[in-house]
Parts: C-alpha cells; sequence; structure tokens
C-alpha cells in the first residue's frame, strides 16, 4: 500500500513541474489554429479555443495543452453560434416546432446547418400560453439549438378581449394585458412580440402598445414588433374596399420609435423592408428615421433577412381575397373557401362593377409583390408557363398582367387559390443593401424548421446567415466580415441582453460555429429550397456538436435561456394551464 501511495505521489509531482503548480485539467475540446473572429466586429486573430463543461475556457492557451479531443480548423473561421433574433422555430400550434414529437424536427437541421445556435422565438404577437408550459415542453423533449421565448401580445389580447377585438381596449383590458405580460415575464419570456400588420394586433393602439411594453421594463425585457406595414400600404389593404390613409412603413417605423422613446424599453423593427414598386427607395427613408431617433438615444434596432422576397411573397395569390371569399384582414385565410376559384373569379368578372373593383385590386397587388416582371410561376397544371414572369407570359398573349393573372386562375388549379403557386420578389435589391450595412440590423430567418421531404418553403430557412456574410460582407464589401459577423453574435446578443452569448471569450458559453469563407454559401432557391448551406463545417451548441463535418448530427443540447439578470423564472405545476 505504502509503495503505491509514493508512486502516486512521484507521479503528481512530475506533473506538477518545476513550477510546483499542478496541471489544468484537460480540455473536453480544442480547436487548434483556427482564425478566431470574436463577434465584437474586431478584425479576427490566430488562436485556439479550449473548451470544458459546455463553457469556453482558453482563447488562444499553450502550444501542447491537452484534449480529450482535438480538431484542426487551420484555415477556417471560428466564430461565435449564431443567433436569430426573429424566428418561427416553434409556434401556437400544440406540438409544433422545437416541441415537435419527431426529434429530428427538435434538432431544427436547417437551422444549425446555417450556424444558428439560438433561436428567438414566438414572433408576430403568436405564442403559447402559458409560457412555462411551453419552456417545460421544450426542456423535457430536448432541442437542437438554444430557444429565447417571447410571449405574444396577440395571444394576450384574445385572452383579455375574446373574440371582441376588432377595437381600441379599454383601461380596465389593458390592465389586465399588462397582468399576463408580468407573468409571461415572470415566467422565463424576454419580452414581448407585436403583428401588427395582422389581426388582433392591427386593431390596437400605439398607447395600448405603450401600457404593455413599459411593462417589460423591470425585468429587463425586449419589444420585437412585425410592424403596421412594410410598404405603401398593409397586407390587409385593398384600394376599393379600404379608405386611404391606411399606415406606410414609414407610419410604422414612427410608431416603434415613439413606443421605445415613451418606455425607454428596447426596440426591434423586425424583418426590416419595403414591399412593393411604389416603395422602392423607402427602406432607405427608414433608415434616415431610425438613425436620428438613435442619435438622440432612443433604444431602437432592427433586424432582416437578406432576400428580396418575402415570406407572404412565396404565397402569392393576384386576386384579392373578398372576391375568393376567404377571411378578410389576414395574409393566411382562414375562412372555408369555395369548392371552385375559377368559378368564382368568372362570375365576379361577369357583373361589370365588381369586374373593375377586382382589376384595381389585382393590379395593386400586382405592384406590391413588386410588379409583373418579378412575380414567377412556381407551379401550375400548365408547364409552359412554369419558371416564367407575369410579363412575360403577358407580353406572349398580347395581354395586361391583370388579365393574365386572371388566366392562371381560371385555366389553372380551380381548387388552388390563383390557380397555381407564384413567388413576388417584391423588395428592391438596392433596399435589401442598404439595410445589410447598417451596423444595427441582426440578421434574423424570419424562418422556422424544416426537413427536406417537407413542402417548399423560402430559402431563407436554410441559407439567410451565410448569405449574409459571404454575399454582402464577402462578395460586395458592404461591410467587412467581421461586421457581419457581429450582425449575427454580439449584437442580437446585447439586444435581448444575452451576456454569456455572442462572443469568443472565456467564461462564454461554447456556442460556436467553424465555416470555410471561401465556401461560404446560401444554396437554397425559390425552386430547390431544401438545400443546406455550403462552408459549415462545425456547430456546437454548449460544446456539444450539432453538425459535424458539414452534417447535421441531430443532437439536442439546447436550453431555453432567460437573459442575464433577470431573476429565474417561476414554474406552473403540471396540468396548470392558466
Amino acid at each position: 500500500m505504502l509503495r503505491r501511495v509514493l508512486a502516486g505521489l512521484a507521479f503528481a509531482l512530475g506533473a506538477m513541474g518545476a513550477s510546483g503548480q499542478s496541471p489544468p485539467p484537460p480540455f473536453d475540446l480544442l480547436l487548434t489554429g483556427g482564425l478566431v473572429i470574436d463577434g465584437s466586429g474586431a478584425l479576427g486573430v490566430v488562436a485556439d479555443v479550449g473548451i470544458r463543461d459546455g463553457a469556453i475556457v482558453a482563447v488562444g492557451p499553450p502550444a501542447g495543452a491537452s484534449a480529450l479531443r482535438v480538431i484542426d480548423v487551420r484555415g477556417r473561421i471560428v466564430a461565435p453560434g449564431f443567433i436569430d433574433l426573429h424566428s418561427h422555430a416553434d409556434d401556437v400550434a400544440p406540438g409544433a416546432g422545437l416541441r415537435h414529437a419527431d426529434p429530428r424536427r427538435r434538432a431544427a437541421p436547417n437551422l444549425v446547418m446555417q450556424g444558428i445556435t439560438t433561436v428567438v422565438v414566438n414572433q408576430d404577437g403568436r405564442s403559447p400560453w402559458p409560457i412555462a408550459r411551453q419552456r417545460r415542453q421544450m426542456e423535457q423533449g430536448g432541442i437542437g439549438p438554444n430557444a429565447v421565448l417571447l410571449a405574444g401580445h396577440g395571444t394576450i389580447r384574445r385572452l383579455v378581449m375574446g373574440a371582441d377585438v376588432r377595437r381600441p381596449a379599454t383601461p380596465e383590458e389593458i390592465t389586465a394585458m399588462v397582468r399576463l405580460v408580468r407573468q409571461a415575464m415572470a415566467e422565463g419570456a424576454a419580452g414581448l412580440s407585436a403583428g401588427l400588420e395582422y389581426d388582433p394586433g392591427r386593431w390596437s393602439t400605439t398607447d395600448e402598445l405603450v401600457a404593455l411594453v413599459a411593462a417589460l421594463a423591470p425585468r429587463g425585457g425586449v419589444y420585437i414588433a412585425h410592424q403596421r406595414s412594410e410598404g405603401t400600404d398593409p397586407m390587409w389593404f385593398w384600394p376599393s374596399q379600404d379608405t386611404a390613409g391606411a399606415p406606410t412603413l414609414l407610419d410604422a417605423v414612427r410608431e416603434t420609435i415613439a413606443i421605445g422613446e415613451r418606455t425607454g424599453v428596447p426596440v426591434v423593427a423586425s424583418h426590416l423592408k419595403a414591399r412593393g414598386t411604389d416603395a422602392r427607395g423607402m427602406g432607405r427613408a427608414a433608415i434616415d428615421l431610425i438613425e436620428q431617433a438613435r442619435a438622440r438615444g432612443v433604444p431602437i434596432w432592427g433586424d432582416q433577412y437578406p432576400y428580396t422576397t418575402s415570406g407572404t411573397d412565396g404565397h402569392t395569390v393576384l386576386l384579392p381575397d373578398w372576391v375568393l371569399d376567404a377571411t378578410p384582414g389576414t395574409p393566411h385565410p382562414t375562412g372555408r373557401p369555395p369548392a371552385d376559384y375559377a368559378a368564382r373569379l368568372r362570375a365576379a368578372l361577369a357583373h361589370p362593377a365588381t369586374a373593375a373593383h377586382l382589376r384595381q385590386d389585382t393590379a395593386h397587388e400586382i405592384r406590391r409583390r413588386g410588379g409583373a416582371g418579378r412575380i414567377v410561376v412556381l407551379e401550375h397544371p400548365r408547364p409552359d408557363v412554369v419558371g416564367r414572369t407575369l410579363a412575360d407570359l403577358a407580353a406572349a398573349r398580347g395581354i395586361s398582367p391583370v388579365d393574365m393573372a386572371f388566366a392562371l386562375q381560371i385555366e389553372g388549379d380551380p381548387a388552388r387559390r390563383g390557380g397555381g403557386r407564384l413567388r413576388g420578389f417584391s423588395m428592391d435589391e438596392a433596399d435589401v443593401a442598404a439595410l445589410a450595412a447598417r451596423p444595427w440590423i441582426a440578421t434574423a430567418t424570419d424562418g422556422g424548421i424544416a426537413l427536406p421531404d417537407d413542402p417548399p418553403v423560402h430559402p431563407r430557412l436554410y441559407g439567410a446567415f451565410p448569405r449574409k456574410i459571404a454575399r454582402y460582407a464577402r462578395d460586395q464589401g458592404l461591410l467587412s466580415v467581421p461586421a457581419a459577423i457581429r450582425a449575427a453574435t454580439a449584437l442580437p446578443a446585447q439586444i435581448l441582453g444575452l451576456r454569456d452569448r455572442g462572443l469568443v471569450r472565456e467564461g462564454y458559453r461554447a456556442d460556436l460555429v467553424v465555416l470555410d469563407l471561401d465556401r461560404l454559401a446560401d444554396r437554397a432557391t425559390v425552386f430547390a429550397p431544401h438545400r443546406y448551406a455550403a462552408g459549415i463545417d462545425y456547430v456546437f451548441v454548449e460544446g456539444t456538436a450539432v453538425v459535424e463535418q458539414g452534417v447535421p448530427t441531430y443532437a439536442r443540447p439546447g436550453r431555453v435561456l432567460v437573459p442575464a439578470g433577470r431573476p429565474p423564472p417561476a414554474d406552473l405545476d403540471a396540468g396548470d394551464d392558466r
């Protein structure tokens, strides 16, 4: 026994070396030789990154450091994991997204494969209720990326007002909504989201929003708004049906600024864009408004997905809702459709007054979707029209784009709105580029979880973050690569108040992405949307690989995050659905 003790002591003394100190324990993982771009916007430095127990414990450790696993990442960039400030990786429906029964979907492969390690969900005013139950379901089932939860303004409004939401709230109702906001924050929400272009948010007043957003301040919350308009008018507006004076993008931005100014709470003008031919250049005007507000101290930010086509552009239907008998006031109609859309259209065209209104509104929608030359047919029963623009098809027949829109319905699938699947490219590239270059714009997907056998989706679900870095930084030089990485990392972490994410620094959590800048590319297109980005070699969440050598691992190490400095969230007893 004594011999073994002496032998052990001799080994320990030898390991301590001349310094007399014990060597540090080995790292769980050591990334060696990479160019570390730390997320701050600073230039990169070549350094090793040591990880232990899910945290970064050394940046630039001495040569010869030991590790259970060593990955040589020479020629690659090591950056913080990307934080998606506007994500639909979870949704209102039970078992949606990160709470899905399929563990592959909870792993969110399309998101982690573009470097995303944290998603901010419950956007556009929609959230499950209560927040504590959603959090518990995610934690019990396991999730791939981390998640930050918001409370939905629209959800809270319906809880208080029931079906009677198409009016301003009373003072008593606003007080009741404030109580629910406080409940959500106590249960772990990081802030409030709004969908002011949709029901029921469009019926709220600025004063209502100010009262609810002010309730976020004591807990350091953030307000993220799908604003009331993203062009010259909102999506619910039809010239033949609605009176003039609907809000514009600039009106909407002014309201978001006012909410931030009156409450002092950080506010985000989400997925900023200027949609429609009549809104060209309006994005740069919105930039001016926001930068003037920031100069006087208003805590306003923005986020953006770097594409010229929007989510609603992906199900472009050029005919107005009222002629298709859908529920008015939402871009996603939920009313029971007629059996035959083509018959409904023919009946409307047979009445001169109705036909005149129909032509007016269809022409308006063509402009709102970017113009006839920027609306493409993606699916249709007639293969000769697929892949061609509305302008090209109209010119070939010698008819107007409006009449061509009618023809697509009449000659298409009678049970499908519009007759087929169309996509508009409603934003101007100059506006998109101008927004991408601003230092207060965070990158976002505005997209959810997709698997390769899902129906077609927006390419942003697979490529938003690589596209921003590769297209606008590496290729066009509108901003530096470190600045583009900051827009995906430290900037959203700062907006959210996440103090242990978004930087490659000792003491931060080991959410990391290793990418090859030369190969980095978004490969998803509108015709082939289910294609993973190229150049993302490794992604780690809490030190666990969710992407390994360019392939998703389907691991689920993610956690529900509560911004630093906040008290631990309250929980509910199982089955408590208050």
